[in-house]
């Protein structure tokens, strides 16, 4: 045991920290509703340091309790709240115990008012999709990575907790059907419904205590309904500078700008990495849940098609080019947020909020 928790030390400790720099995609903000591209300054080495120590505990516990199984069987009430912690796992090391104690699908209602009172006044609202993705990709894939990649990020964020994934989403026409529709499975609602959705959902959020209400959405079709939403929502609550609003933009920009980078530089073509159901796609997809993807039947059949629902190549994408994928996608997301929410921090502070 004390062999292990010194390697596991070495490997903390090695643990290289999230790059603050680099592309910033658009995100709505409250003041001008525009592309805000500010960089945030790096962490001092000190908050480094922290993160280094917390990860270690963080690593101790998880080796003292065998599998983890002790932490998993907690309630969510008993679980240390996400923010109080030094520092968040990496996604690999995140326990089921850990990810549902930022869901608020598993809080009661008197620990979820708990929560807010402590200063859990942020939420995010995972947003997915029930649609086709070819043969060999589960319809529900884009809700399990939307709920999967919000609670890590609600885990790094601290004081952050991750609404119920949205599930139904504008897909096309329904009749004459259009795009997805064509495909069985695939769900759509008018874009007016989804709107209202979404910002029926913030003012819910916001009438409980939530001061900050984050979109991400893991489909491209719907960003700039986000982006709407958020817009409408500031305006409203354009009187209380304690509440706002943001479609953050910068989680599915990253898997569509960096992580395709990353990919090509491992020799993948453009054509193989795809847009849809192609090896990006399915390889983020075998990282959150394997058995979303049907891998047996993949391996046996040929090379899917548009005529199949498919634009790109899955047969040579695995769980590792997949983790690839997530932490770019994590870490870009943090990076925004945290800039964000520490910009408005000083007004917030000087206002007082009015229902």
């Amino acid at each position: 045991m004390k062999q292990r928790l010194k390697q596991q030390a070495r490997h903390v400790l090695n643990f290289p920290l999230p790059a603050l720099g680099g592309r910033q995609a658009v995100s709505v903000c409250h003041r001008t509703g525009q592309a805000d591209r500010s960089e945030q300054r790096p962490p001092s080495r000190d908050a480094g340091l922290g993160v280094g120590l917390g990860l270690l505990l963080a690593a101790t516990l998880v080796l003292a309790t065998p599998a983890g199984t002790a932490a998993q069987n907690q309630p969510a009430s008993n679980i240390k709240a996400a923010g109080d912690a030094a520092a968040a796992p990496a996604l690999t090391t995140a326990t089921p115990a850990m990810l549902a104690s930022v869901t608020l699908e598993q809080l009661s209602s008197s620990e979820l008012r708990e929560r807010i009172a402590a200063g859990s006044r942020t939420i995010i609202v995972p947003v997915g999709g029930t649609e086709q993705s070819g043969p060999y990709l589960a319809l529900g894939k884009h809700n399990v990575r939307a709920l999967y990649l919000a609670q890590h990020i609600a885990l790094r964020l601290g004081h952050t907790l991750v609404a119920p994934v949205v599930a139904y989403v504008p897909e096309g026409e329904i009749k004459p059907a259009s795009g997805h529709m064509r495909f069985s499975g695939t769900i759509s609602i008018p874009e007016a419904t989804f709107e209202a959705l979404l910002e029926a959902t913030a003012r819910s959020l916001r009438q409980h205590g939530f001061r900050d209400v984050i979109f991400i959405g893991d489909h491209g079709g719907y960003q700039k309904n986000l982006a709407k939403v958020a817009q409408k929502l500031n305006q409203s609550w354009a009187a209380d500078e304690q509440c706002r609003a943001y479609a953050l933009l910068d989680y599915y920009q990253a898997a569509q700008s960096s992580y395709v980078a990353e990919l090509k530089s491992r020799g993948y073509s453009e054509a193989e990495i795809g847009t849809h159901a192609g090896l990006a796609d399915t390889a983020l997809t075998l990282a959150v849940d394997p058995s979303l993807v049907r891998s047996a039947a993949m391996a046996r059949q040929p090379k899917p098609g548009p005529a199949d629902g498919v634009q790109g190549d899955p047969r040579r994408a695995s769980a590792e080019l997949g983790q690839l994928g997530l932490q770019r996608i994590v870490d870009s997301s943090v990076t925004r947020l945290r800039h964000y929410l520490n910009e408005r921090e000083p007004r917030a502070s000087t206002s007082s909020h009015r229902n």
